[in-house]
């Protein structure tokens, strides 16, 4: 009886084997499914945020049906620069536009504040207001969003939405649509074979009451600027620049874009 379990023991472990496994052993394949089954069943194995995003883009991309005469010819593949769209004052009405000609990186502007005591609490993304109503209190969340590929390219856009998350997508749409092209440069003259690290020169921006004034600065400065205008500047891939600002700077929104006004008049030729 010993003998016989121990001679049915391998015709076991033949049937155990799943049928697909079997029939590529032939092939000499075996290892390379048992490798694949192995990495797909590895704990923690998930995307990363840029990954993700990545993945989300091209989705929209391949699911986007252009609109516009521009649409259709970035799809299509006649339209393949983005400063060249820029330069010829075309207007971008689809984000996707951007998405496909600009691999952009996204973050999130801090305008609102949490509830605290006596007024006071930790900045956070979303603003919230309320509106009273004979239905009770109605609330509306609002964020800024800012959209960059560090390498010149930047757009600030402002959602408004009775939920957390359309508000922040209608910012990042609009962020996209408002993109704009910002001439990098040097403190001083150095060859092109160094990748630009400031403004080419001293810029000012105005919104509101808030004035801002962008200055260049040598390698190894840093950003000498606020904490939110330090989100822009390196989304523009600038290095090193020093800042100055007056006014009610406190208003996150009027700062930011008094910075992008800054630093849109970087194009403008010096006379």
């Amino acid at each position: 009886m010993a003998e016989k379990e121990t001679r049915n023991k391998p015709k076991d472990v033949v049937e155990a084997i799943p049928e697909e496994i079997v029939i590529l052993e032939s092939d000499g394949e075996v290892a390379e499914q048992l490798e694949e089954l192995e990495i797909a069943s590895e704990p923690g194995r998930e995307l990363s945020k840029e990954e993700k995003e990545e993945e989300k883009r091209q989705k929209s991309i391949a699911a986007w049906e252009p609109k516009t005469k521009l649409g259709r010819d970035v799809k299509s593949g006649k339209e393949t620069d983005i400063d060249k769209v820029l330069s010829t004052r075309k207007k971008i009405l689809e984000s996707e536009i951007v998405d496909k000609l600009l691999p952009t990186e996204t973050d999130l502007i801090l305008i609102g504040q949490a509830k605290g005591k006596f007024g006071g609490g930790k900045r956070r993304a979303w603003r919230q207001t309320q509106k009273k109503t004979k239905e009770g209190n109605v609330l509306t969340f609002s964020s800024m969003a800012v959209v960059g590929d560090r390498k010149g390219h930047i757009g600030v856009g402002y959602g408004k939405s009775k939920e957390t998350l359309p508000a922040r997508e209608k910012a990042i749409r609009q962020a996209k649509l408002s993109i704009i092209k910002v001439r990098r440069g040097y403190e001083t003259a150095e060859s092109g074979e160094n990748e630009p690290h400031t403004i080419p020169f001293k810029v000012h921006g105005k919104c509101g009451s808030v004035k801002i004034m962008l200055l260049p600065a040598p390698r190894g400065t840093g950003l000498v600027i606020g904490d939110e205008c330090k989100k822009v500047l390196r989304l523009v891939g600038i290095k090193d620049i020093y800042g100055v600002t007056r006014g009610q700077s406190r208003t996150t929104f009027n700062l930011i874009k008094a910075c992008i006004d800054a630093l849109n008049k970087t194009n403008e030729e010096i006379i």
